[in-house]
């Protein structure tokens, strides 16, 4: 690949999946990593649609898509963040890390074995990771060439309610948003299904994948674990994955 070039592997999943965790994961764990949030593409305030007489943060209409592919695009290219892309997302807590310590090293000593000082990751490449709610929607089309290996993450609904109800809250544009009460069940779960009902049997989010359905649009899911998957071995899949993709690309 030529010098300067940035891989995208994009985190998807419901609010409150474990995406941001495991990506700040990821960036400790692979060389030259950095992140990139969806978050960081909403637009203003007022621009938002709203649902129920509440404003709606968790749909497509939210998120300035066309920025976001200009983003992609200029990453891929410069393996840097746009000059234009000021990121807030970093400044928001994801509470105490839920993987020890030795999981972290043990993981850090096997990405370190695969990609040794010659490996492109060292010198030419590095990785972007994309983290984001709504990655594969088919709203999302206009993104979908950058994006180099696509994982979904998921959680069930009493997971997800219980770990975004837990959140403090969200730095925006305008300053700060906290969720008001009911917002899961009114706006989040509700958008969560609407947009990936396609990717399950019958649309049960909480079922089985339709694997002919992923297969056919790239995207990885670790198929052996429930519907709540520990995250520690979701981390170790994780990293599996993105070797075995890296082997393909690089």
């Amino acid at each position: 690949m030529a010098a300067n070039r940035a891989l995208i592997v994009a985190l998807s999943g419901c609010s409150s999946s474990g995406k941001t965790t495991l990506a700040r994961l990821l960036r400790d764990i692979f060389p030259h990593t950095f992140i990139l949030h969806e978050d960081d593409f909403y637009r203003a305030e007022t621009e938002l649609p709203s649902r129920d007489g509440l404003l709606d943060w968790d749909c497509a209409e939210a998120l300035d898509i066309p920025a976001m592919a200009e983003s992609l695009a200029y990453i891929r290219q410069h393996a840097n963040f746009p000059p234009t892309l000021d990121s807030k997302e970093d400044q928001n807590s994801v509470g105490k890390c839920p993987v020890s310590d030795a999981t972290i090293l043990a993981q850090k000593a096997k990405v370190a074995a695969a990609i040794p000082p010659s490996h492109p990751l060292h010198s030419t490449l590095r990785l972007c990771l994309f983290d984001g709610f709504l990655l594969y929607s088919p709203a999302m089309a206009a993104i979908q060439p950058s994006l180099d290996i696509k994982l979904f993450l998921r959680a069930s609904y009493a997971k997800a309610k219980a770990r975004r109800e837990a959140r403090d809250g969200y730095v925006t544009l305008e300053g700060f948003w906290a969720d008001p009460p009911g917002y899961v069940d009114k706006i989040v779960w509700p958008n969560y299904i609407k947009e990936h009902a396609w990717m399950f049997e019958g649309g049960d989010v909480e079922g089985k994948f339709k694997e002919d359905v992923l297969d056919k649009e790239g995207i990885k899911v670790q198929k052996e674990a429930g519907v709540d998957g520990d995250i520690s071995k979701m981390l170790e899949w994780t990293v599996d994955t993105i070797l075995e993709d890296l082997k393909h690309l690089v």
